[in-house]
Parts: structure tokens; sequence; C-alpha cells
């Protein structure tokens, strides 16, 4: 027969569970359907394009970054279904351009390294369609939350500055480990090409000294009176 003061050890457990199955709960919630996250290898001399249908009035935001490659700049360009620039920017590292679509149809943005001769680039962009739906239907109502309701939609909002705070870490840390991998082929370089040079002087030199110590034979010749 279980005693009375169990209840409330038993209500704090299950309330506890209670707020890990709801974290559990909100990580699975699947974000922004109009979302895109790409990372691509762009070559050398080459562009590569993006299309995205879109409705009048629509918020969008493009956002970008060069990981890895030559200088980590590109050139983009955005644009409207009728061939409108609405963003256009050359060699840039990274940025972000927010537009509401003006009419319906085919947005097209694209990415080009035809300025590098011999460089491929690893680039990064997250285009974003759209708002986020509601995480309950009441929030479009006049109605107030209800306090759990109102706990979900801050905890959700606070997965997702988690999201992009993981992303952006995980794009420095791609950046910062081809940047190292890059210095340390050519220090890896400049110590072969050292060792050589010091291998070709000592040769020298060695060659050099044993000349000084060499025995130069002399020739006489007699002349018959």
């Amino acid at each position: 027969m279980p005693r009375l003061g169990s209840a409330p050890r038993w209500a704090a457990a299950a309330g506890r569970w209670g707020c890990r199955l709801l974290v559990l709960l909100l990580l699975l919630v699947p974000g922004p359907g109009g979302a895109s996250e790409i990372t691509f290898e762009l070559p050398d001399n080459a562009k590569q394009c993006f299309y995205e249908d879109i409705t009048q009035g629509t918020k969008c935001t493009l956002e970008f970054q060069v990981i890895t490659g030559g200088h980590y700049d590109v050139d983009c360009r955005l644009e409207d279904p009728d061939g409108n620039v609405l963003y256009k920017e050359m060699k840039k590292q990274y940025d972000s351009f927010t537009f509401t679509a003006s009419k319906n149809g085919t947005y097209k943005f694209c990415f080009s390294n035809e300025f590098s001769t011999f460089t491929h680039k690893t680039v990064y962009f997250d285009f974003q369609v759209g708002e986020d739906p509601p995480l309950f239907p009441s929030e479009n109502r006049v109605s107030a939350l209800t306090q759990m309701e109102s706990a979900c939609v801050s905890i959700h909002e606070a997965l997702k500055s988690v999201i992009d705070y993981q992303t952006h870490f995980r794009l420095r840390e791609a950046q910062g480990r081809s940047r190292a991998e890059d210095l340390n082929t050519r220090v890896a370089y400049w110590s072969v090409g050292e060792a050589l040079i010091l291998l070709v002087v000592s040769i020298g030199q060695v060659f050099l000294l044993k000349s000084f110590f060499s025995d130069k034979r002399t020739t006489t010749t007699r002349v018959g009176s």
C-alpha cells in the first residue's frame, strides 16, 4: 500500500518526464516547408543556379557563405520571374538578403565562380520562403495562450535559435579547418623545399672544401740542349 508522502514525488517525477517528452516533441517539429539549406561544390569557371516558386507577398531570405576555396568569395545574383535583378553582389564571402515577392512565379538565384581560373569553392546557402507556421492554432486567435502553450512557444523559439547558432558554428569550424589544412600543406611544401636547399648547399660546400685540399700535379718538361 503506497504511502501518502510518495504522491508529491510521483507528481514531480511525472512533471519532469512530461517536460522531457515536450522537448523531444519540439525537437521533432519540422521547420518551415519552404526552407532550403544546401552545401554544394562550385568548380572554377562555373556557375550554379537554383529556382524557387514563390507566391506574391511572401517574405523570403537568402543567406550564403563560402566555406572553402581561394579567397572565400563568390558572385551572387537574384532575379524575379521577369528577369529583373533584385540582388547582385560580386566576390562576397558571405551575405544575407531579405525581400518580399512582388509577383507570382519562379525566382532564380545563381552563384558564379567564373572569375576563378583554377580554384573551386564550397558554398553554403539557406533560402527561407515564408514564415514559420504557428505551433498552436490558438496563436492566431485573440484569446490568450495558456501557460503550457506559452512555455511551448518559448522553448520552440529557443530551439530555433540554437539550430541557427549550431549551423553558424559548424560553418565557422569547416572554414577554419579548411584554412588550417591549407596552411599545413604550405608549411609541408616549404619544409621540403628548405630540406632540398640545405642538401644542395651541403653537397656544394663539400665539393668546394675538397677542391681546396686536392693536390695539383704539375708536369715539368726538360728542353735538351
